[in-house]
C-alpha cells in the first residue's frame, strides 16, 4: 500500500528519514518540527512529498507536527549555542568518574527535555554514575550513545589521506559496506595503511568508486589477451581502468598505449591457458 512521505534530515551531513506530512504543504528546504524516537526535533526537508511502498519504510512513520515557527528556530539556535558549554561540563564529569571513553558530541532535543551525548570507547562502559551526575548538572533527561569508529570520525571530521576533508563529514550521509574485494577490483594496494581512513576502517571512497571500475572493466580486454590495433596484432601487457586504455606489445613498434575505442578487435581469451585442440 502506498504511503505519502517527505524526506527529512537533522544534520547538514546526516541520514535521510521519512515522515508523514499529515496534509501539511511542506517544500524543499523548509524547516519542520517532527516527532522522533528521541523526542521533538527540528529537521530540514531534503526530499519533496512522494509516495513509497511499505517495503521502503524501515519503522513506523512519525508525523510532521508543523512547519517551524520563528520561536522554534530561536530555540534551536539557543540549543546550538549551548553545546560547547555542555560538552565542557560533560568532559569534567567523565574525568571525575575516571571513565575510559572519548566524548564526541552532544545535542539537545528542540523542547530541551533531553540531552543526547555521543561517545566512543573500546569496550562496554558502566556509565550509570555518570548519568546521575549529568542529570543533576543539566536538570534534563540524559541519553548516552556509544557509536563506532566510523561515526566517531564523522563527528570529529579531519583530513583524509587524499588531502581533502573527510567524505563522511562533508557529503556522505550514510555508511555503505566496503570490502577488500572492491579494493582488489580497483588494483589498490592491500596494505591496511594505504586503504584505511582515519577511523581505521576501509576508505569509504572505495565503495562509491567501485561501480565505475566495474563498468570500465567490462569494456577493457584482460591482461595477456591479444588485440588488433592499427599497428598490427599485439598482446595486452597492462590495463588502465580509469582512462580506459591498454598497453600493448606490438610486433614491430614495441609497447604502445591505446584507448579501448582505438582497438580494432579484442580476442577474449587468456594465453596462459592452453588452447583446446581436437584431433
Amino acid at each position: 500500500m502506498p504511503n505519502t512521505v517527505v524526506g527529512i534530515r537533522f544534520k547538514a551531513v546526516g541520514k535521510k528519514y521519512y515522515f508523514n506530512p499529515v496534509g501539511l504543504d511542506v517544500l524543499m528546504n523548509d524547516k519542520v518540527v517532527v516527532e522522533t524516537v528521541r523526542g521533538i526535533e527540528l529537521g530540514e526537508v531534503i526530499e519533496n512529498i512522494k509516495s513509497i511502498e511499505d517495503s521502503e519504510i524501515i519503522s513506523t512513520l512519525k508525523p510532521v507536527l508543523r512547519i517551524a515557527t520563528e520561536d522554534d528556530l530561536q530555540k534551536h539556535s539557543r540549543n546550538q549555542r549551548d553545546i560547547p558549554k555542555a560538552l565542557e561540563k560533560c568532559g569534567v564529569h567523565i574525568n571525575n568518574n575516571k571513565l575510559d571513553m572519548k566524548l564526541l558530541g552532544c545535542e539537545y532535543t528542540l523542547d530541551r527535555t533531553k540531552l543526547i551525548i555521543y561517545f566512543n570507547a573500546e569496550g562496554r562502559v558502566d556509565f550509570r554514575e555518570l548519568v546521575k551526575d549529568l542529570a543533576n548538572e543539566f536538570k534534563v533527561r540524559i541519553e548516552l550513545r556509544q557509536v563506532g569508529t566510523r561515526d566517531g570520525a564523522k563527528f570529529l571530521g579531519g583530513i583524509g589521506p587524499c588531502g581533502y576533508l573527510l567524505c563522511c563529514n562533508t557529503f556522505l550521509g550514510d555508511f555503505d559496506t566496503v570490502s577488500i574485494k572492491m579494493a582488489k577490483n580497483q588494483n589498490l594496494s592491500l596494505n591496511p595503511v594505504n586503504i584505511s581512513g582515519l577511523c581505521g576502517k576501509l576508505l569509504c571512497c572505495i565503495r562509491f568508486e567501485d561501480e565505475t571500475y566495474k563498468e570500465n572493466r567490462k569494456k577493457l580486454p584482460k591482461n595477456h589477451t591479444y588485440v588488433k590495433t592499427e599497428l598490427g596484432r599485439g598482446k595486452v601487457v597492462a590495463v588502465n581502468i580509469i582512462d580506459k586504455s591498454v598497453r600493448v606489445q606490438t610486433p614491430e613498434d614495441g609497447v604502445k598505449s591505446f584507448f579501448v575505442d582505438e582497438l580494432l578487435e579484442i580476442e577474449q581469451y587468456d594465453i596462459k591457458k592452453p588452447a583446446v585442440t581436437q584431433e
